[in-house]
């Protein structure tokens, strides 16, 4: 797949970047301003400073991106990275938020329509390499809070976030349960809440829904990109800071 970028420092930046990669063979030849990827590369590693966000404009929907690299608009909280989850335990060595290409563009969207209401999206996971949805089941093996690994989930994709909303100033929306809870009231068909909490709720499934995604009953937070149900399931691990 040929990729043209506009300027020759957005060509550069790109090399210098997948240089320094060791994760992923993303060049195959340089010729004339163009370069050629792989499907499923992974794009990691950061741009020059010169460049404050890539661009997503002619990378194969199956590639992996750092979701921090295409826009400073997105907040996070991922919880796997700490102990603070249903698991107790911590299964990511570093925080990040990885997805597929097709996810990323239907993410932007989906923000920059919150944005406009007031609001931006928080991350508390996104995608999953497939060996922590191992270490996931050793600890929870339960099909009911976690997906059997030898199959995987969307999460294992790269095409499923867990996400809420903040306002633009950082304050967290309320949803009426915190992140994985596992119960009643985290359920979407569960109208025993408060007015202001269904509002927020249906905010965030028919904004996610209008953008592709479609949701599972039990989470308020679980969204899967439609058409990454197929997607081949992955165990890319991103690099951690030394």
């Amino acid at each position: 797949m040929k990729i043209k970028y506009i300027t020759s420092l957005v060509l550069i930046s790109l090399l210098i970047a997948c240089k320094d990669n060791k994760t992923a063979d993303v060049i195959n030849t340089v010729k004339k301003g163009t370069i050629t990827i792989k499907q499923d590369t992974v794009i990691t590693a950061p741009v020059l400073e010169e460049i404050k966000y890539k661009s997503l404009t002619g990378l194969a929907d199956t590639t992996f991106v750092r979701l921090a690299d295409f826009s400073g608009d997105f907040a996070y909280d991922l919880r796997y990275a700490t102990t603070n989850n249903f698991l107790k335990a911590k299964v990511y060595d570093c925080p990040e938020c990885y997805t597929r290409v097709k996810t990323a563009k239907a993410l932007l969207k989906a923000n920059a329509y919150f944005m406009k209401l007031g609001y931006r999206i928080k991350f508390f996971d996104c995608y999953r390499p497939n060996s922590v949805q191992y270490k996931m089941w050793e600890i929870v093996p339960n099909p009911q809070y976690v997906a059997n690994p030898k199959k995987g989930s969307i999460h294992n994709k790269g095409g499923a976030v867990d996400i809420t909303l903040e306002t633009l100033d950082g304050k967290e929306v309320d949803m009426g349960t915190d992140f994985d809870f596992f119960g009643k009231k985290a359920y979407h068909d569960n109208t025993n809440l408060a007015e202001d909490i269904l509002t927020n709720r249906k905010l965030l499934k028919e904004t996610m829904e209008k953008h592709g995604f479609w949701s599972i009953r039990t989470e308020w937070w679980h969204y899967n990109l439609s058409a990454m149900s197929n997607a081949k399931v992955a165990n890319f691990k991103w690099d951690c800071p030394e």
